[in-house]
């Protein structure tokens, strides 16, 4: 009997005991429009970020990508589309799920995709990346990306991209 209850006991606690299931990070990042019907009303931006990788013991991992960035600068030109008024951007937030690549300990690629919230419209966006880790800790990273989101202006079917940098700090 003492032997059944020290397994038992032996067995919950070797259960209990497992890696951490996911590891977040909060940045902060800038950035640069490369094109958009109205890039001249926001050519950049600047916002946070956090991000969450799932399975962290795996070199493919899943992954949610939330942003939300505001448009500081305008040149104050309204741009029009015969006769009806093209809103410039003033902020985007994202909310991107999808895969994370990390070859070595140092470096990770990601790919996420999903709705992006433009002056009140939901439009589909995706974002490639190429990130950093300062140490083998992975402590602080550095993230260099792409966004594109589709179809932006509903008459021109123009999309709206951008490039940025981000760096961030691991919560948990």
């Amino acid at each position: 009997m003492p032997i059944t209850v020290l397994c038992c006991l032996s067995m919950t606690v070797a259960l209990g005991q497992s890696s951490k299931k996911s590891v977040g990070y909060l940045s902060a990042e800038y950035n640069k429009t490369l094109y958009d019907r109205t890039v001249g009303n926001n050519p950049w931006g600047v916002g946070l970020g956090f991000q969450t990788f799932f399975n962290n013991n795996r070199k493919v991992k899943a992954t949610v990508d939330l942003t939300a960035d505001i448009y500081l600068e305008d040149d104050k030109v309204l741009r029009t589309n015969d006769t009806i008024p093209v809103a410039d951007l003033g902020g985007m937030a994202n909310l991107f799920a999808g895969v994370s690549y990390q070859p070595i300990k140092m470096m990770y690629l990601s790919f996420v995709a999903g709705p992006s919230f433009i002056s009140g419209t939901t439009l589909f966006g995706l974002k490639p990346s190429l990130g950093f880790y300062f140490s083998s800790a992975q402590r602080c990273t550095f993230k260099i990306y792409f966004i594109n989101v589709f179809n932006r202006d509903k008459i021109t079917k123009q999309d709206f991209g951008t490039v940025g940098f981000s760096f961030g700090a691991k919560i948990f």
